[in-house]
């Protein structure tokens, strides 16, 4: 069983929602005692090109600014759109101005024809998973604020510095993804945090052996229905939603709780939520004030 209080992250894809919506849901979420918010990291959406979607590190960036308490993150921010020079100095400089509340989530790219259509290298996916070590190697190193040479099959830097420093010296990293043979080694030899995705939530205990020290976070598909009179509207809408996801949690408080929990047993500690509603604040608020306290 984990120790500590469980934690609560409210993911909150910037599609088909106006940055007015996100920040309202946002300092919902801040209100209400969550721990997180988390975007997305695309040039575009990629199942719908044709939608609106604000860039990743200004959104992250404004509702930092616009929060108080609460953490920022991206599930997961794409390590081939950026240099990992670039990303580091752009980390360190979010975490200060937001007094240290950065949560960096990494991933080596989950579409691949995103990065072929916009003109980036396509290495495939072992050699996109060692750039991402490489890139994590170099942040840590970067944030010592010392010079630093590096010499790695796919960068080289000399002489580089990143100053001023993240506020703790380094920002926690993330890597979200479960696959046994390139991303769960990088969880054990290089995260803070390892992010199961919904579609491998019912292998949380299993994954969880080779996650290293990294703590655990879920993240899910939640329909939250506030009574059994809407139970059924919810748990319809939330399969119609999000049913292709896999790991689909839908019903009362309770009938969430105790699905929850079973993870909470595997060692879950962060739960990051994207509700049926699309988070709106009175869902965010039942499941703080419902769900959270019920699992420890």
């Amino acid at each position: 069983m984990t120790t500590g209080r469980a934690l609560a992250g409210l993911y909150l894809p910037q599609i088909r929602m106006d940055f007015a919506a996100i920040e309202r849901r946002a300092r919902a979420a801040e209100e209400a005692g969550f721990h997180s918010v988390w975007f997305i990291d695309h040039l575009a959406p990629p199942a719908r090109r044709d939608l609106d979607l604000l860039d990743a590190w200004t959104v992250a960036t404004a509702v930092a600014m616009r929060t108080e308490r609460l953490r920022v993150g991206h599930l997961v921010l794409c390590a081939e759109f950026r240099h990992p020079a670039m990303l580091a100095k752009m980390a360190a400089g979010l975490d200060i101005i937001s007094g240290g509340r950065l949560e960096l989530g990494m991933g080596w790219g989950s579409v691949a024809r995103e990065l072929v259509d916009y003109g980036f290298t396509d290495p495939g996916p072992a050699a996109r998973a060692r750039r991402l070590a490489e890139t994590i190697d170099i942040l840590r190193l970067l944030w010592t604020g010392e010079p630093v040479d590096f010499d790695g099959e796919h960068w080289r830097l000399r002489e580089a510095v990143c100053r001023p420093r993240p506020v703790a010296g380094r920002v926690p990293i993330h890597i979200g993804g479960a696959g046994t043979r390139l991303t769960m080694p990088l969880v054990a030899g290089r995260a803070d945090w390892w992010n199961c995705p919904s579609s491998a939530a019912g292998r949380l205990a299993e994954l969880s052996r080779s996650s290293g020290a990294a703590r655990i976070s879920v993240q899910h598909p939640i329909g939250l229905a506030a009574s059994s009179a809407t139970r059924e509207e919810v748990v319809e809408t939330t399969r119609r939603r999000f049913g292709a996801w896999g790991g689909v949690i839908a019903g009362t408080p309770d009938e969430v709780v105790a699905a929850l929990a079973r993870e909470r047993e595997a060692g879950a500690e962060l739960f990051i939520c994207q509700f049926h509603d699309f988070g709106a604040p009175e869902t965010i608020r039942l499941f703080a004030e419902e769900v959270l306290p019920a699992l420890g």
